[in-house]
């Protein structure tokens, strides 16, 4: 894998490459998978079979919650189940090995994936991190441990590593659980460095970013990120509200994420996320969502409710689909006008479900159209400038607009949804 230009880890060909074009196969945007693989649907049949539940927005699962941990919330991003769920399987002798994206020894990149093996380094390792990360350095390692192991990604990483299983059979009993982060988006490089220059610390100078810094006496979006400044050594922090909306304009995310139809990683034996609804979404503390989908996972969060390890309140799943509403919205419904307009300038796209077959109102499509251009552009401009000053500059025409075309569309939503409800 290499840094590309627009800040990303990609692929590269090299001469010693001699496995006759297989690595594809575990490629998760493969545009030429196998039939048996060809999406998460057959994937999940092989590897969730106990999942006795299937929703075509969730996936097979077995139940949903939302809660936290009573001993990993403060020293996690949201409300520590990941690290719950991990340390049982340590305890227990399950897993003897977790994979997962900690600090980097390798000069000027941040993070990679990195063994654990005991419960400080899970605790060490529990932060979320907005930054590229690549699981070669996972399989390079994984059949030299002793043990079984378990491996933490979001949902494209989930899937390479299900596609790698269905390769190699010895996995099945090597990787015996997987933790799936419900991802909002793969980040490039860029985004670090134009939050350490909103921070007031110059890219090359940032090291040890933090994404998610609680505010404790807040809300739970109302988190901060921060980095030190290899100059003087002091750390610098900035609110994320102050710098706008990073997620819902796409700024600085991978092509690929804009075809990915996964939400809730649906491929893991456990998947999580933020509880983004009232009233967990007021508590700066963290509170996770959390869909179990193997009997393993169900069992480790039914035992953590019965000893109060964890507190967990059962959800139903139209709250669970309205906490990812916005993820959905624009995933599954804008998800066919992307496709179309990919098809149509000659590009490869890879075998999609077909999950919302609505058509697509002008208004819609005009959004997706700008956050197709604002995504494209954000990489473009940072490539070229480098500045936060500069690009908040270049990129204010577009994001103004953006904005707008969404207000009028959620306004106009707004309209009919009342109107039709007044009807009936």
């Amino acid at each position: 894998m290499k840094w590309n230009e627009y800040g990303f880890l990609v692929p590269e060909l090299i001469d010693s490459c001699n496995c006759d074009e297989s690595c594809i196969t575990v490629c998760p945007f493969n545009p030429y998978p196998e039939e048996e693989a060809e999406t998460e649907n057959e994937l999940a049949e092989i590897y969730l079979k106990d999942a006795t539940l299937f929703h075509p927005q969730v996936g097979k699962y077995s139940g949903i919650y939302a809660g936290y941990s009573n001993e990993y919330r403060l020293t996690s991003s949201s409300g520590g189940i990941a690290t719950f769920v991990l340390t049982e399987l340590l305890e227990r002798g399950i897993v003897n090995h977790i994979f997962s994206v900690k600090e980097s020894s390798i000069p000027g990149i941040h993070y990679e994936y990195a063994l654990s093996n005991n419960k400080q380094e899970l605790i060490d390792a529990s932060r979320t991190r907005y930054y590229p990360v690549t699981l070669a350095t996972v399989f390079s390692k994984i059949n030299e441990l002793e043990g079984k192991v378990a491996i933490i990604g979001v949902a494209c990483f989930i899937k390479a590593v299900r596609l790698l299983q269905s390769n190699e059979s010895n996995l099945n009993d090597k990787v015996q659980f997987l933790v799936g982060i419900i991802c909002g988006g793969v980040k490039s490089r860029f985004f670090t460095e134009y939050l350490a220059e909103k921070a007031d610390v110059p890219k090359h100078l940032c090291y040890k970013p933090e994404f998610r810094i609680k505010d404790l006496n807040s809300t739970a979006s109302d988190y901060s990120f921060g980095c030190f400044s290899s100059k003087d050594n002091q750390k610098k922090t900035i609110k994320m509200r102050a710098v706008g909306d990073m997620w819902g304009t796409g700024l600085f995310k991978a092509n690929a994420c804009d075809f990915c139809d996964d939400v809730t990683t649906e491929l893991a034996d456990i998947s999580l996320g933020d509880a983004w609804l009232e009233p967990y979404n007021k508590d700066g503390y963290g509170t996770n969502v959390v869909v179990t989908r193997s009997t393993l996972a169900e069992n480790i969060i039914r035992e953590g409710i019965r000893s109060t390890k964890i507190h967990l309140e059962e959800l139903t799943l139209n709250r669970f689909l309205y906490s990812q509403q916005g993820s959905y919205n624009h995933r599954h419904r804008g998800l066919p006008y992307r496709i179309r307009r990919a098809k149509k300038k000659g590009c490869l796209v890879p075998p999609k479900r077909s999950i919302i077959r609505k058509s697509l109102t002008f208004d819609f499509k005009i959004v997706q159209f700008y956050r197709m251009k604002v995504r494209k552009m954000s990489l473009d401009v940072w490539k070229n400038n480098l500045n936060a000053i500069l690009f908040d500059e270049k990129m204010k025409k577009n994001l103004f607009l953006l904005r707008k075309v969404t207000l009028l569309y959620h306004y106009k939503k707004a309209i009919i949804n009342k109107l039709t409800k007044n009807k009936n």
